[in-house]
């Protein structure tokens, strides 16, 4: 079989499934497969497919067919500068979270701390492009540390990275010049609308934290205060309609300066807050 008819038939199936960019996701799909960079399957569709690389192919496809997402089947995602590991204990790093890490680049910073960091790709992206800068990742499941840890040492990282399965701010001691997060905020009624992408393999734990979507929020408010330096900054990631409840739990904890930051739909995405 040609490549070409593979990817016809690949194509058809995820349309049938629904997926709603098929024939885009079948080239990435058969790259992975065939363990090409995906730029080259547009060359490559008059040759003809290994048995072995087809049946890779055609497993890949059957994946996506039920909503695993393309980064979950490759393992890749590429994030502001870099490609990061993932897996299905990793919340799926996306494009909005960048705005977080452009503000964090905004200034310098020596010492930061990222709560929930999941795959790294916010620790390790702001620590890449800060070199004077070290910085702690926690996260609840040792599973995702495991994730995060492979990417610092991928990145050539590791010795700037301290890595702690924490509770929030359980395990977590000194002060610092920068916190970063970007929590659970979905709320529970708003789980069953989201995309079978996200529902069905992001960890739910990443996702929500069940009620009104707050409770991350509530936690970190409480506990910024004391991890902050005078002057040290809290960036959030928050869902579109949430500025306004984050930034009263802030202002409460007695942090100043907030402003509210855009993704790139123009939603409400990132809160920047400082301690005095």
């Amino acid at each position: 079989m040609m490549l070409r008819d593979a990817l016809k038939a690949a194509t058809a199936m995820l349309a049938k499934a629904g997926i709603e960019d098929p024939a885009g996701d079948s080239r990435k799909l058969a790259a992975h497969a065939l363990g090409v960079p995906a730029h080259r399957i547009a060359l490559m569709l008059d040759d003809p497919i290994s048995p072995e690389a087809d049946a890779r192919l055609n497993a890949s496809i059957a994946d996506r067919a039920h909503h695993r997402p393309v980064s979950k089947i490759t393992g890749r995602r590429a994030f502001w500068k870099h490609d990061f590991h993932l897996t299905d204990a990793t919340l799926d790093p996306r494009p909005d979270t960048e705005v977080l890490v452009a503000e964090a680049l905004r200034l310098p910073f020596v010492k930061m701390l990222d709560l929930g960091t999941g795959t790294g790709c916010i620790l390790l992206s702001c620590l890449a492009d800060m070199p004077m800068a070290h910085g702690t990742g926690t996260d609840i499941s040792a599973d995702a540390l495991a994730v995060a840890a492979t990417n610092a040492q991928a990145l050539h990282l590791t010795h700037r990275v301290t890595l702690l399965q924490s509770d929030w701010f359980s395990a977590v001691d000194g002060r610092y010049d920068l916190i970063v997060s970007n929590p659970p905020y979905i709320a529970a009624d708003e789980m069953p609308g989201l995309s079978p992408d996200v529902r069905n393999w992001d960890p739910p734990l990443a996702l929500t934290p069940g009620g009104d979507g707050l409770d991350a929020y509530r936690r970190i408010a409480a506990g910024a205060g004391a991890r902050l330096l005078s002057g040290g900054r809290l960036l959030l990631e928050i869902g579109p309609t949430q500025a306004p409840s984050v930034c009263a739990l802030l202002e409460q904890a007695g942090l100043q300066l907030l402003v509210v930051l855009p993704d790139l739909d123009g939603r409400s995405r990132v809160i920047s807050a400082r301690k005095p």
